[in-house]
């Protein structure tokens, strides 16, 4: 079966290792006309998705946006996720779940199986034990599918947690990143890809151990840019999957200027 990392590797190799976040917030909503509303957040994702499906590798929808609308808008998720397929591109759903045991393996199934909101690969958070996500870890690499894990990310608050010291003298972040360098050396395939937030500078954890893929969200309206990727990572840019939302749906919903500004944002190693 063909894993998902080699899935993201060939198709970013064609068209680029962008990838477009689709977040339906009210403000950018209604910068588009549109309401605040289940169907407002179809017309939006699915007009993105048709503009863009062609060129870019990954989109990246935020569950929470439409989770807001109900069944309605949950229903709405899983036509957007059924469009991306179509179109070629690879979805990574940002749910950002984590909890244990029987829970865990119910989100598993949810996202990573067969279901209505299956997608390519997940968001999941670590912080109540990485190997509390072992149920979706090992669902992933059964159904060729990829997970990304917070370790690292832009938003002040997360600091105190994650640059607490672990009792091993190490961060938390980096024992996350050393936890998932481990499970992917154990994998023998990249299944666990890390999110760390483009926003900073210094990252502050060493990954010139890790093999996996980075989605790098933040960049342009939080603040970071594809030309600072690369002094950031370092060693691992190429393995680097800048996320912007934002910075591409202010182009509105003109599907020259979409694919001009998604373009503009695109990386080829």
């Amino acid at each position: 079966m063909e894993t998902f990392a080699d899935r993201l590797q060939g198709l970013t190799a064609l068209r680029g290792r962008l990838c477009v976040g689709i977040d339906p917030h009210a403000a950018t909503l209604a910068s588009w006309g549109l309401a605040d509303s289940a169907a407002g957040c179809e017309r939006f994702a699915r007009t993105l998705v048709a503009a863009l499906g062609e060129q870019v590798a990954v989109f990246k929808p935020q569950s929470a946006f439409f989770e807001a609308h109900g069944s309605a808008g949950v229903a709405v998720l899983g036509r957007v996720l059924v469009d991306i397929a179509a179109q070629g591109a690879l979805s990574i759903l940002d749910v950002k779940r984590g909890d244990i045991g029987s829970t865990m393996q119910a989100y598993a199934r949810a996202y990573l199986g067969a279901g209505e909101l299956a997608a390519d690969a997940v968001t999941l958070s670590p912080y109540l034990g990485f190997a509390a996500l072992n149920p979706a870890l090992e669902l992933a690499a059964q159904n060729g599918k990829g997970v990304f894990v917070l370790a690292r990310t832009s938003n002040p608050e997360g600091d105190a947690l994650q640059q607490a010291r672990t009792a091993a003298g190490s961060s938390v972040a980096q024992s996350i990143v050393d936890a998932a360098t481990a499970s992917n050396q154990q994998a023998g395939t990249p299944l666990v890809g890390l999110v760390v937030g483009a926003t900073r500078a210094d990252l502050g954890v060493d990954l010139s151990r890790f093999d996996g893929w980075i989605l790098a969200p933040g960049i342009g309206f939080q603040g970071g840019s594809v030309a600072g990727l690369q002094t950031s990572f370092g060693t691992a840019y190429q393995r680097v999957l800048p996320s912007a939302s934002r910075e591409i749906a202010a182009a509105g919903d003109d599907v020259a200027r979409l694919r001009s500004r998604a373009s503009g944002l695109a990386l080829y190693n």
